[in-house]
């Protein structure tokens, strides 16, 4: 039987598969991290009036660009797939909100498209639900986690420079 060897010098499946895992969690974390400081610095400076579409492409462009710049150094395939992450993240939020009771300054009257646009988007105001952290919670990491994998995809597209070895 022939032996499995990945790019790190694993041999085995279990060792291929805990490696592939701990990068995914790790990719994760370096996506969220940066999310988590751009929020961070931007209630430590708190600018007036700062529109969530603004923040919403910060979520996406910093990671984004963490992403690339990380895949060009350190190649790796499981950095463009921590989108995954974000989808199911954002998902449980999604069927949590639809299960909130709905009420005098929460979402009432609302149906189940206008609650998750008012939660996650505020559009066209926010909902009441989630105490109007609904961006927070899910809609900004999730863009992080995607802008990562963009970036890291876009990264791990570009074939490297092949070194011209003639001359020696």
């Amino acid at each position: 039987m022939q032996s499995l060897v990945d790019d790190y010098g694993h041999d085995s499946i279990p060792a291929l598969i805990f490696n592939r895992i701990f990068l995914f969690f790790k990719h994760c974390a370096i996506a969220l991290g940066w999310w988590l400081g751009i929020m961070l610095l931007g209630y430590a400076i708190n600018p007036p009036g700062i529109p969530q579409g603004v923040i919403l492409a910060l979520s996406i462009a910093v990671p984004l660009v963490v992403g690339f710049s990380r895949q060009r150094a350190h190649r790796d395939e499981m950095a463009s797939r921590v989108w995954l992450f974000g989808f199911l993240w954002a998902l449980v939020i999604c069927l949590y909100v639809l299960s909130l009771p709905v009420g005098p300054h929460a979402c009432s009257q609302c149906d189940a498209t206008d609650k998750l646009a008012r939660t996650f988007l505020s559009i066209p105001r926010p909902s009441g639900l989630l105490d109007n952290d609904g961006p927070f919670l899910a809609t900004w990491p999730a863009a992080a986690l995607v802008g990562y994998s963009v970036g890291a995809r876009m990264a791990y597209r570009r074939k490297r420079p092949v070194p011209d070895r003639s001359n020696s």
